[in-house]
């Protein structure tokens, strides 16, 4: 995944410019990543980087004209062009559409300049005035950077195995941390996988010079935005238009061609429909199935025909499972493990994507951030596979989620806690094919979401009317949970509840199927049922895979006697979760996701 990756050496070493490289290649997984290394021994500064070729990022090292301040740089800004305006007219120079601006506004800023930076993002700053260096990253934690200090240094990266490459005796697994990736999906707090690596925290700003100890700082203080005081109503949702539709340009800039990733949903219409594109000129897909065209294809492909947009389908067929493992095997090494085997199928759909377009524009984070969405919660249910010391490990995850989760409102755990700790690993997949863009996180929109008026944050109907407010042609598309337009001599309320039972009737014949109805399924396999129920919403389906086309592959991995012996595993208990799930006779999706994405992380990473 593009990032930066480097070390701030206590002296300077032979070996040194071996390690940083070393540290570097560890994060080229394809072919049109580009890389390189800026190294200041005066400072003990070795950093490098990793970007898309041609991305916002590809620029580097970005200097000023005098050389003094230089800057590493990963990840986007988004800004308007007035910002650019006015930094030219003051007789700097830059690229056009690149990050080589952000350096001038260090230099005219200092590290203040991080509070004026919009997006995902981490960094270094090299300032030779100051004699000192800068580590940072955003203010949601989403640019994430693992660190590890000893003796030799202070190590940092965007991924944790390029600091496991620099030091081999951080490829232990750290019991905690694997408890909270069991429960939750992810780890918690500024925890990670790997005994002796941490998280930078969110809104760093961690100063570095000779001789002294770090400065470890905070720029961002998010009791600003949660202090402000509600809007009205329909001051809110003025508010709301008119920032929406000023923000969005920001979004739509830079050197490279853009598409947007178009679901049933309200998210990515509102984007659709504030964009100001010419007919044509916005590419959009929707990742498909193999059973049929979801509601997210069907309404994809309407609204954008509707917007004068081409649209197209990239569907999972019976081509993804002979590459199944090898996916699931470089998403969670991609990922540091944060993502589980099941991403291998984000992987396959966003290779493809890339093919479209290298900038992928979506959604997400919208119904988080607008309609207070909590999307990920603790859940002990799916561990019974895993036994001895890791079994306090889960408990003690279950009790710290429930913390975090009533130690602030909705909102700040949804974009403080639930964005960068469970959204990372799936933007982490998708940042290694594409660059990902996300209107939702923009500084002016989400201190706007703190000043919903009591209520509205749950509510979807400002988006229904953001939507066919700005493009009135929009008013009869459905949604991929209701109708805006319902049929004729049909209640309303009979099809919102119809598109509501539908995708829980999926869900209880995919992932949530119990244990009797497996059964009762497995009795009548000979009508393949799963083509009736399954497609309506989702594009890929691991309960039926797992038991069919992925058993072979499954049974190799699991069954495996290296596998079988990790101490935290029960292998009887594992041999009974594959057996009965192949066969058919019970449901164990989750337990293999699971079992799969440990015995991945330990081939991949510790191993």
């Amino acid at each position: 995944m593009p990032g930066i990756a480097g070390f701030i050496a206590r002296n300077a070493q032979p070996e040194n410019i071996h390690l940083l490289n070393q540290m570097v290649g560890s994060m080229l997984h394809e072919p049109f990543y580009k890389s390189g290394t800026c190294v200041d021994e005066s400072l003990g500064l070795y950093a490098g980087w990793v970007s898309h070729a041609g991305s916002y990022a590809d620029c580097q090292p970005i200097w000023n004209e005098s050389r003094d301040i230089g800057l590493v740089f990963a990840g986007e800004h988004y800004a308007d062009r007035q910002e650019n305006d006015r930094l030219s007219a003051a007789g700097h120079r830059f690229g056009d559409g690149d990050a080589s601006c952000l350096v001038h506004l260090y230099e005219e800023q200092g590290p203040r300049f991080l509070l004026s930076l919009n997006g995902t993002f981490s960094g270094i700053i090299l300032d030779r005035r100051e004699r000192r260096v800068v580590l940072f990253n955003d203010r949601f934690g989403l640019g994430r950077v693992y660190w590890h200090e000893d003796a030799t240094g202070f190590f940092f990266a965007s991924e944790a195995k390029a600091l496991m490459r620099a030091r081999p005796a951080l490829r232990q697994l750290d019991t905690r941390g694997l408890g909270e990736l069991l429960v939750c999906g992810c780890t918690l707090q500024d925890r990670t996988l790997f005994q002796g690596v941490s998280l930078l925290p969110a809104g760093s700003q961690w100063s570095f010079a000779p001789g002294e100890t770090i400065r470890k700082v905070s720029y961002f203080d998010r009791s600003e935005w949660e202090q402000q005081t509600p809007l009205a109503p329909e001051a809110y949702y003025e508010e709301l238009k008119g920032r929406f539709h000023r923000i969005l340009p920001r979004y739509f800039q830079g050197r490279q061609p853009i598409a947007l990733s178009i679901t049933g949903g309200l998210d990515s219409r509102m984007i659709i429909a504030g964009a100001d594109a010419a007919p044509g000129q916005l590419p959009c897909y929707t990742f498909g199935g193999m059973y049929r065209d979801s509601e997210d294809v069907k309404i994809g492909r309407l609204v954008s025909g509707l917007c004068h947009q081409p649209h197209s389908v990239i569907t999972v067929d019976q081509r993804f499972f002979p590459k199944f493992i090898e996916l699931a095997r470089k998403c969670v090494y991609i990922t540091d493990g944060a993502m589980d085997a099941s991403a291998a199928v984000g992987l396959y759909v966003n290779r493809q994507g890339r093919d479209i377009a290298p900038v992928r524009m979506t959604g997400n984070y919208g119904s988080e951030i607008l309609r207070g969405n909590v999307a990920f919660k603790e859940n002990l249910s799916a561990t019974s596979a895993f036994r001895g010391q890791i079994q306090s490990s889960l408990e003690q995850a279950s009790d710290t989620y429930r913390e975090e989760r009533q130690s602030c409102s909705r909102l700040s755990f949804i974009a403080y806690k639930q964005v960068p700790w469970h959204h990372y690993s799936r933007l982490c997949e998708e940042q290694s094919q594409l660059t990902v863009r996300a209107p939702y996180l923009d500084v002016e929109l989400v201190p706007l979401a703190y000043r919903a008026p009591p209520g509205l944050l749950l509510n979807k109907q400002l988006a229904y009317r953001y939507t066919t407010d700005v493009r009135p042609e929009l008013k009869g598309a459905p949604t991929d949970r209701g109708l805006l337009k319902r049929p004729r001599f049909i209640p309303t309320k009979a099809v919102e509840l119809s598109m509501e039972l539908r995708p829980r009737a999926e869900y209880y014949f995919d992932y949530g199927m119990p244990q009797w109805l497996a059964k009762v399924d497995h009795a009548l396999s000979p009508l393949h049922l799963e083509r009736v129920f399954l497609g309506q919403q989702k594009y890929y389906h691991y309960r039926t895979w797992y038991r069919n086309a992925l058993a072979g592959q499954i049974k190799e991995v699991l069954l495996d006697p290296k596998a079988l012996g990790r101490p935290y595993i029960d292998p009887k208990r594992v041999e009974a979760i594959v057996s009965a799930h192949t066969r058919g006779t019970e449901n164990h999706t989750l337990e293999i996701h699971k079992l799969l994405s440990c015995e991945l992380i330990h081939n991949t990473l510790i191993d």
